[in-house]
C-alpha cells in the first residue's frame, strides 16, 4: 500500500472538527489529543452532550473492510455484556469519510490502567478475557491478519535489514542473532502443530484496559487478529520467572471459569515476546516518515540503541531456554 509521507498533515484541529460535525453534531471547540502514534485520536467537547472520542485512521494501513471487521468484532463482544468501547453506529456505519480521512467515533471511557500486582485483578482479567475468547471462537475474521512468524518476524527482520537501519558495524552480529531467535520460534510454533486459533484483540496491554469500579473496560481493537489464546494473556506478565508463574497461575484461574485453556500455549510466551520485539522496532522504522515518531523515539537512530537491541535478542534466546514448562 502507497503511505503518504507526512500521512496527517492536512489533519487540523479544525480538520478534526468539521469532519465530526460533518455527521450531524455539533462541538463546543473543546479538542484534546489522545496519546496515538499509529492513528491519531482527539477527545472531543459536543454541545448539550457526553464528549466523544474521534479516530483518525492512519491511511493505506488497513483496508476498509479490515476496518468494518474490526468495528463489527467490537460490537459483537458489546453486545455479549462485554465492556468493550465498540464504535458508535450514525446511519447503518461506523466507518466514516472527510476530506480523504476516514475515522470512527467511540464513547468516552474512564478509567485508570489495572493494579496487575493485585491477584483478584488477575483472575478478572482472566475471566473477562475468556467471555472475550468464547464470542472470537464463534467465527473466522476474512480481512484481518494472522498472528505468524513470517508477517511478525522474518518480514520485519528483512525491512530492517534493507532499508538500512542496522549499523555496519552490528549488521552481521544482528543477522546471526535474528536468524538464531526465528529459527528457535519457528520450531516452537512447529511443535504445538496443530494449535487453534480465534479472534484476539491482538495487542491486549494494561494500557489498552481501563479500569474501574473492579471491571476491565478493554479498548483499541485496532490489532485485533486470528491467533491462539495466549497471545492476550502473555503482556500482563512481568518480572522474574517465578513471578510470572504466579502471575499467569492466576490469569487462567479465572480463565477456566469460563472457557478451557491449553497450557501447551505457554510454551509460546518467549516466542511471542521475541516476536514482539523484532516487529516493534520495523513498525518504528517504517514509520519514521512521520513527524511524531523521531520527536517520540529520538533514540531509535543512534547506535547505542541497536546495541542494545542486540544484548535484547540475546536475553531473549536465553529466556526461551528457561521458559515455562
Amino acid at each position: 500500500m502507497k503511505t503518504s509521507a507526512l500521512p496527517y498533515e492536512r489533519l487540523t484541529p479544525d480538520t478534526v472538527i468539521d469532519a465530526v460535525e460533518s455527521l450531524g453534531l455539533y462541538c463546543d471547540g473543546r479538542i484534546l489529543t489522545l496519546n496515538s502514534y499509529e492513528n491519531r485520536v482527539y477527545r472531543i467537547g459536543v454541545e448539550d452532550a457526553a464528549p466523544l472520542v474521534a479516530k483518525f485512521y492512519r491511511p493505506d494501513r488497513w483496508s476498509d473492510a479490515g476496518i468494518i471487521e474490526e468495528h463489527q468484532f467490537a460490537r459483537e463482544l458489546a453486545e455479549a455484556d462485554l465492556s468493550v468501547v465498540a464504535p458508535l453506529e450514525l446511519d447503518g456505519t461506523t466507518l466514516f469519510r472527510y476530506d480523504g480521512f476516514r475515522f470512527a467515533l467511540f464513547p468516552c471511557q474512564g478509567g485508570h490502567a489495572p493494579e496487575l500486582d493485585d491477584d483478584n485483578t488477575l483472575r478478572q482479567l482472566g475471566r473477562t478475557l475468556a467471555r472475550m475468547h468464547n464470542i472470537g471462537a464463534r467465527r473466522r475474521f476474512m480481512h484481518r491478519p494472522a498472528l505468524d512468524t513470517e508477517r511478525f518476524g522474518h518480514e520485519p527482520v528483512r525491512y530492517l535489514i534493507a532499508s538500512n537501519w542496522i549499523p555496519v558495524t552490528l549488521r552481521t552480529s544482528f543477522q546471526r542473532l535474528c536468524r538464531t531467535l526465528l529459527g528457535r520460534i519457528d520450531e516452537a510454533f512447529a511443535q504445538l502443530t496443530p494449535l487453534s486459533r480465534l479472534r484476539l484483540h491482538g495487542d491486549c496491554h494494561p494500557g489498552n484496559i481501563l479500569w474501574r469500579d473492579g471491571v476491565a473496560h478493554f479498548v483499541d481493537l485496532d490489532d485485533c487478529l486470528t491467533g491462539p489464546a495466549i497471545q492476550d494473556l502473555w503482556m500482563f506478565l512481568s518480572g522474574a520467572p517465578e513471578e510470572q508463574r504466579a502471575q499467569l497461575d492466576h490469569l487462567i484461574e479465572g480463565y477456566a471459569e469460563f472457557r478451557d485453556f491449553d497450557w501447551r500455549e505457554c510454551r509460546l510466551i518467549e516466542p511471542l515476546r521475541g516476536l514482539r520485539l523484532l516487529h516493534y522496532h520495523a513498525w518504528i522504522a517504517r514509520r519514521w516518515h512521520d513527524p511524531a515518531f523521531p520527536r517520540a523515539f529520538p533514540w531509535f537512530a543512534e547506535i547505542r540503541h541497536w546495541e542494545d537491541v542486540l544484548r535484547q535478542v540475546q536475553e531473549q534466546l536465553a529466556a526461551m531456554d528457561d521458559q515455562m514448562p
